[in-house]
């Protein structure tokens, strides 16, 4: 996720990030909600939250394997607390296929190039019209719908899912521009992003107001998509204070679609990493000779 790029630093400055938009066009206003059409090959998708990496077109999908698995770098795995209630066995965190899979600096994504197998372009206002999985999307209408009707919030995407080739152009240009000890704070190597899961989503207010911007989370739409989130199955996944957990800034537009029994579960008992409800190893950095 990048993170997205797709995240304690919640006291660091407000940080403007250049956008990689390739014929972007901004969206305003809310849109009739509903699913559209599963997307027929699409395999990349245009870079966002990257500097000054090139955009690039959709390329061909191949359908996902039933055996992909997502590789832990770590050898042994803490036991996770118990959590009545909760079955956290109910769905493996190392297959980019489930719904609870676990991706961070220290957990590749097995096959690296993986890609959903159902991707699809709901019917919401886009900044970049990136696809998403379809479990991903009918709650995202949902969440886009409620916030229009209880709020009078406007929403958009603003990044989905991104291949792994679209990842190494996002990543480089974090590289060109702050560095690589700078990227890896706002951007995941390729491999490594939740975007390429097709359970992640970066979404921003209709009128573009600190998109893809720490102070997003103190806007209307932050304010009411942090509230609100968990009722549709998201996780906010990069919250200000679990930077050593996860190794990203904060990122209050990046959802991560998890279910909504897990997402009240966590927004219950105020957990809030995959990393700490599962026992897994906080993950601030990546392993020695991982490449971006």
């Amino acid at each position: 996720m990048t993170p997205s790029e797709n995240d304690s630093d919640r006291s660091r400055p407000v940080r403007r990030r250049a956008l990689v938009i390739g014929g972007v066009a901004a969206a305003a206003g809310a849109t009739a909600f509903g699913v559209g059409a599963v997307i027929g090959s699409g395999r990349g998708a245009e870079p966002s939250a990257g500097p000054t990496g090139p955009a690039t077109t959709p390329a061909e999908t191949p359908t996902a394997s039933a055996s992909a698995t997502a590789t832990p770098s770590e050898a042994t795995t803490p036991t996770p607390t118990p959590t009545p209630g909760i079955d956290l066995a109910a769905n493996p965190v190392d297959d980019p296929a489930s719904v609870w899979v676990v991706v961070n600096k220290l957990r590749t994504l097995s096959p690296v190039d993986y890609v959903p197998a159902d991707l699809v372009y709901p019917d919401v206002s886009y900044v970049n019209r990136q696809p998403m999985r379809q479990a991903t999307a009918d709650a995202l209408v949902s969440l886009f719908s409620a916030a229009s009707t209880e709020a009078g919030l406007s929403l958009a995407v603003q990044s989905a899912y991104r291949s792994y080739d679209t990842q190494v152009s996002v990543y480089a240009g974090w590289v060109s521009t702050r560095g690589q000890a700078g990227a890896d704070a706002t951007s995941a190597r390729p491999g490594h992003s939740e975007h390429q899961t097709g359970w992640a989503v970066d979404v921003v207010g209709a009128s573009g107001a600190c998109a893809l911007e720490i102070c997003w989370g103190d806007t209307a739409e932050g304010q009411w998509v942090g509230a609100n989130a968990h009722r549709f199955g998201f996780l906010v996944r990069y919250k200000p204070d679990a930077t050593p957990i996860t190794g990203y800034e904060s990122e209050p537009y990046h959802l991560r679609y998890v279910g909504t029994e897990l997402a009240q579960y966590l927004h219950d008992q105020g957990i809030e990493t995959l990393e700490r409800l599962f026992g897994l190893p906080d993950a601030p950095d990546y392993a020695a000779g991982t490449t971006g």
